[in-house]
């Protein structure tokens, strides 16, 4: 059991393409980032917040990037990568794990949103060299067991999906806004 108190210094690093996958593969849904926010950091002073994202071709996330700005999180960007093959790279895995390390000193806990193991040396590392509490938040059925066993905490979003999760339909597919039955519109 760990302790929590109003006046641990908290820093928020989140793996937005992780959590985004996650929850469409597993609910065909969005994560509520306001809600999930609230309950990671509780009345614990948040000193900053990072979602590190990366832009599409399309350049479609200007509105997820303000709702994030909206609710306390900053952005950090970097374009998709697509090679001459097709193949395509996005990874922040090394410019999330630098920032946790450069502002553990000022922090008494870090919290991880992410289910991605690789993350488990930096885990280790904030643990042992800066004495930070290193608390990890995801969805438990895509995240990796070891990580969740080295974390000092885990919040399980799966525990209430109905508040931690918004938007969208089944199966990750979108609903039609409206479908014509007869010659009316009703939405869905």
């Amino acid at each position: 059991m760990i302790i929590k108190h109003k006046n641990q210094r908290v820093g928020v690093f989140i793996d937005a393409q992780n959590l985004y996958h996650s929850a469409k593969n597993l609910y065909g849904k969005r994560v509520n980032f306001n809600e999930v926010m609230k309950d990671a950091v509780g009345d614990r002073q948040l000193i900053r917040a990072l979602a590190y994202v990366i832009t599409s071709e399309s350049g479609e996330e200007g509105k997820f990037f303000d709702a994030l700005t909206k609710v306390g999180i900053e952005t950090k960007t970097k374009d998709l990568q697509v090679f001459i093959d097709g193949s395509k790279k996005a990874d922040w895995d090394v410019g999330l794990a630098v920032d946790a390390i450069t502002l553990a000193p000022k922090l008494d806990a870090i919290v991880l949103m992410t289910g991605d193991g690789d993350f488990i040396p930096l885990v280790n590392y904030l643990q042992a060299h800066s004495g930070v509490q290193v608390e990890v938040v995801s969805f438990e059925r895509s995240s990796s067991a070891r990580l969740i066993e080295v974390a000092d905490d885990f919040m399980d979003l799966s525990k209430d999906s109905n508040k931690y999760l918004i938007g969208w339909g089944h199966n990750g597919r979108r609903p039609n806004r409206r479908s014509r039955v007869g010659s009316k519109k009703v939405s869905t």
